[in-house]
């Protein structure tokens, strides 16, 4: 993939963080500023993506590495239909988890988390600018529970989840900027903002 002229702005963080909401606050200011910009979200609604999205009912179904093989095919279908396109096209694409969160669930279990980003480097093009949202575990599993009133599904165990951001905080890759999660949505936005503008240009 080597025309690119948008730009891949992609949420990172454990489940519960509030990337979903910071991603429609961030699309709706691109628009109301004629920004041409796409969300998107990861797990896919593809063929790959159900057959991931079936795991969080029951995931002793496949191992580890089938797992990963799902998340890579899933990616790779993403990169080529969606993701690709609209950079060459010269949008903005947001995009709600990417291969960080793979290299963080995946690893977890176990797994390499540098081979798993060098298996998508193979493929998927970098991200311009990954915000990698910060929240203690417990008081991520708190929202999952109370404020969406959701039992917390097999990605979202509170022991897995620590693991989880023990990986995420151990990253280290010069497009990553962290952000704490744990403050207001509106104080949070203003920061995203402010890093996007710098990205783009706009300030």
């Amino acid at each position: 993939m080597e025309k690119r002229s948008g730009r891949l702005i992609v949420f990172e963080g454990i489940d519960g963080t509030g990337k979903s909401t910071q991603i429609q606050l961030l699309h709706h200011s691109l628009q109301q500023r004629n920004i041409p910009s796409v969300t998107t979200r990861e797990p896919t609604d593809g063929h790959f993506g159900q057959r991931i999205r079936a795991l969080y009912r029951n995931r002793q179904t496949v191992s580890r590495e089938e797992e990963l093989s799902l998340f890579l095919a899933d990616r790779n279908d993403h990169v080529t239909t969606l993701i690709g396109p609209a950079l060459n096209a010269g949008q903005v694409v947001l995009c709600d988890r990417y291969f960080l969160s793979t290299a963080a669930y995946q690893g977890a279990l176990g797994l390499d988390p540098q081979a798993i980003i060098e298996a998508n480097n193979r493929f998927a093009p970098d991200p311009d600018l990954a915000l990698l949202f910060e929240l203690e575990v417990a008081e991520a599993i708190r929202r999952i529970t109370e404020k969406r009133g959701e039992h917390p599904n097999d990605f979202e165990q509170f022991a897995y989840l620590q693991k989880v951001d023990t990986v995420f905080r151990q990253m280290r890759l010069p497009y990553i900027r962290r952000l704490d999660a744990s403050r207001a949505p509106d104080h949070i936005h203003r920061d995203v903002r402010s890093l996007v503008d710098e990205l783009l240009g706009l300030r």
